[in-house]
């Protein structure tokens, strides 16, 4: 993409966009120990206060046991911030989520494009119930 070029990471590729309702991270490629504390830092970069995170993984070929790690520090820094976050995973995530029991652990979405849509779906309830809050007897 022009003005947006990926980053290059051992065999894999790394691009943040910041769009409306969320900051979206995009990986593809090979995620290893080579090059995780790489991604990592990354994407600990575009976790910010009051803007939800997706992290996609959609295009990720080969997720090695110990890159669980990401989404351990991914939800850390999320739940410091105080913002909510997705995570869109390849079959290869999916594979080693399941094959270490974490397959519930992390709030998964099927795409990108859902990650959003429940994004504003929430952001459409707390406005809703903003007036009542706001509400005196």
């Amino acid at each position: 993409m022009y003005g947006n070029p990926a980053l290059d990471c051992s065999g894999a590729q790394v691009r943040a966009l910041c769009r409306q309702l969320a900051t979206v991270v995009t990986v593809s490629g090979e995620i290893n120990e080579s090059n995780l504390d790489v991604i990592t830092a990354y994407a600990r970069r575009f976790v910010l206060t009051e803007k939800p995170f997706v992290l996609d993984l959609t295009g990720v070929s080969s997720f090695a046991p110990e890159c669980i790690s990401l989404l351990y520090t991914v939800d850390e820094d999320c739940e410091h911030a105080g913002v909510d976050w997705s995570v869109v995973c390849s079959q290869h995530v999916h594979r080693t989520l399941r094959l270490f029991g974490e397959g519930e652990t992390f709030p998964t979405v099927g795409s990108v494009a859902e990650a959003l849509h429940d994004i504003a779906d929430r952001i459409g309830e707390r406005r809703r119930l903003l007036p009542l809050l706001t509400k005196t007897a």
